[in-house]
């Protein structure tokens, strides 16, 4: 049998499970991939009608609205860095973006993000962020705790 070439993504619920679906035959199965957490993120799969498809496990707690909007970055801490930053991504936990210039952000930094949503509105968010991931000039953010939860972030999310 070939390779599947689709890849059909999947988001896993608190309790390590997620519901697949056949692109066939639309068969639906509920199983758990708690022993895929810290392994991998793609899994392939046969359905009872011999279908064979591949799914992307999404373990992130909020979906991932991709946007492209500018943006600012001023370090906290450590003090003294800061920049212009293109946000790629944002979620009700954190933000995805792509820094300007050259940078020396390292996980477990603190920022102070600044950027406009283009929504209606064009409503300006402060966000306090910790550098989670950084990957060349991409970096990965989780919101401060504090500032988790915001209702026009919200907002704009669902639209």
């Amino acid at each position: 049998m070939t390779e599947p070439k689709e890849l059909i993504k999947a988001f896993v619920k608190d309790d390590f499970t997620v519901t697949l679906v056949c692109p066939n035959c639309g068969t639906t199965k509920t199983i758990s991939v708690a022993s895929y957490r810290s392994k991998c993120s793609v899994i392939k799969v046969r359905c009872p009608c011999q279908t064979l498809f591949r799914v992307q496990l999404e373990f992130r707690r909020h979906y991932r609205k991709p946007v492209n909007l500018e943006g600012f970055f001023k370090s906290i801490s450590p003090p003294g860095m800061n920049g212009e930053v293109q946000i790629r991504d944002l979620s009700q936990g954190g933000v995805g973006f792509r820094a300007a210039t050259v940078h020396f952000l390292e996980k477990g930094h603190v920022l102070s993000l600044d950027f406009t949503l283009d929504d209606k509105y064009g409503t300006r968010l402060v966000k306090e962020v910790v550098v989670m991931s950084v990957d060349g000039d991409f970096i990965g953010c989780s919101f401060a705790e504090r500032q988790a939860y915001d209702k026009k972030l919200g907002f704009y999310l669902k639209g």
